[in-house]
């Protein structure tokens, strides 16, 4: 039951969250050609970048979707283009319409070299994405381990809760695999102080979850924490 009732809850989230996207995604790579930093940051083409400032040309403009040219870098995981983009003074924590960042969006996808440079230069550790999400819980979620090591060792909030309800740990549990990598992220966010027993709205805890997923490794190490 409690696996059915989550599974409901993510179609109706993830409809909603897919549609807006795929909008926003469109526009934006319908209007690249309108602007040259974003194409040479997608391109990672540090030349280019550098000639189009030193020109004037703003290095926190917005393209249609509202994204920044150290956005458009991120989402290509274009680490040259980041760096020069991050060292002409673009902010690492301007967000587009659908609430991304370039700090937000490398914790997300596990692309490190881009969140630390972005957690080097201002990174705002307390900011959440359109769930209200922390760059932890995502990072969590999609088995980035050393994302997730990273994240903790800057000091974001371990047991913060999102829009859905969930923490890291509920979230590493209940959209993970509960393979290695998420049996090695409980780890590290119990390690970390995560409280075992923080349960989702509906008063399931992460032990439940990982029960109802039939994780067992998981489920010993939740037990081994205090997890009831």
């Amino acid at each position: 039951m409690v696996k059915e009732i989550t599974m409901i809850r993510l179609r109706t989230i993830a409809t909603g969250a897919l549609l807006m996207f795929t909008c926003i995604r469109a526009a934006s790579a319908n209007i690249m050609n309108d602007f040259p930093l974003h194409r040479a940051a997608a391109n990672d083409e540090v030349a280019t970048i550098k000639k189009l400032l030193s020109e004037g040309m703003a290095v926190d403009g917005r393209d249609g979707a509202g994204a920044t040219a150290l956005l458009v870098a991120t989402h290509a995981n274009r680490v040259h283009a980041a760096r020069a983009l991050i060292d002409a003074g673009a902010d690492v924590n301007a967000k587009d319409r659908i609430n991304d960042s370039a700090y937000l969006y490398a914790g997300a996808r596990g692309h490190l070299e881009i969140l630390n440079l972005t957690l080097a230069n201002g990174a705002d550790l307390k900011s959440t994405n359109r769930y209200g999400g922390t760059a932890l819980i995502p990072a969590a979620e999609r088995g980035h381990v050393q994302t997730v090591q990273t994240l903790i060792d800057a000091g974001v909030e371990i047991d913060h809760i999102n829009n859905l309800g969930w923490t890291a740990l509920l979230e590493a549990i209940i959209l993970g695999s509960g393979g290695p990598p998420h049996q090695q992220i409980v780890d590290e966010l119990l390690k970390a102080g995560a409280n075992p027993n923080l349960a989702d709205r509906d008063g399931v805890t992460p032990l439940a979850h990982a029960r109802a997923h039939g994780y067992r490794e998981i489920e010993q190490r939740l037990l081994a924490a205090g997890g009831h």
